[in-house]
């Protein structure tokens, strides 16, 4: 069975120890031959200088790097002077999201949903960059209906992006029966899935209720049944994700991309036993 490529996902960090750890870690991970890593992008732009640099110091260790790029609360003006900037730095690949509203926020910005940003990016820059847009397997938490949901991506990949990287998830079949579903809307872009290392309850019980992804039943109850003992729930969660990395990779996914949390432990652990 041949890994699929894979991508790691890492946030800016916000101290120099946390610039250190990233460092490690990163150097760690590496070993693993990503096809790139990528760098998120905060709430309204918050850490647009924070992501820059560290995309610039990936490139400058050799590797391939994508700056997260969002667009709610910006103004054309302004995503086109990032655009201009990371053109300048040899950045060729981008993940262009909507983005969320950060609190005390007003208005949503100039371009209110990521296609909207997608075709800008394609209007200002041609082809220069990979556009990477995102995939919600289990529906965004926003969307109206399903079918909306479906209809939403459709439209990012028909104004111009390459690939889709999904939200996490635990439930195989509903990355299956995603893909089948754009399909069948003429979307043939590879969509590549988000995978969430499990090392921490409590933590990935508060991301998957603020992004809407669903942990099932037989996992949480699992979860909760082993309290503080952190070395249960790694080995479980290490057993749950790669076990649904398998299955992903038996159906044909194209490639798996590690919300890696700035830790390498977890993610290295899960591709070791995949190439095992």
């Amino acid at each position: 069975m041949a890994t699929p490529d894979i991508s790691i996902e890492f946030f800016p960090p916000k101290t120099p120890e946390g610039a250190e750890k990233l460092r490690a870690a990163r150097q760690k991970l590496a070993e693993l031959h990503p096809k790139y890593f990528s760098v998120t992008f905060g709430a309204g732009g918050s850490t647009q200088q924070g992501t820059l640099s560290t995309v610039l110091e990936i490139q400058a260790e050799g590797h391939a790097a994508a700056p997260h790029l969002s667009c709610v609360g910006a103004t054309r003006d302004s995503i086109r002077a990032i655009l201009a900037e990371f053109k300048a730095k040899g950045i060729r690949r981008i993940v262009a999201l909507r983005g969320d509203l950060p609190s005390g926020y007003g208005g949503a910005g100039e371009l209110r949903y990521a296609s909207d940003l997608v075709e800008f990016i394609r209007a200002e820059t041609g082809d220069w960059f990979h556009i990477e847009v995102a995939a919600y397997p289990e529906m965004h938490p926003q969307a109206r209906s399903p079918q909306d949901d479906l209809q939403a991506f459709a439209r990012k990949v028909q104004a111009g992006a390459n690939a889709a990287i999904t939200q996490y998830f635990y439930n195989p079949d509903a990355y299956f029966q995603f893909v089948d579903n754009v399909r069948k809307l003429g979307v043939d872009v590879p969509i590549v899935a988000g995978i969430m290392p499990i090392t921490n309850y409590t933590q990935l019980m508060r991301f998957s209720d603020m992004c809407g992804a669903e942990i099932p039943r037989w996992i949480r109850l699992k979860l909760a049944s082993f309290g503080d003992d952190s070395a249960s729930i790694k080995a479980f969660g290490l057993d749950v994700v790669s076990g649904l990395a398998e299955r992903l990779i038996a159906g044909g996914v194209p490639g798996l991309h590690f919300y890696s949390m700035n830790q390498a432990a977890a993610t290295t652990a899960i591709c070791q036993r995949l190439i095992g």
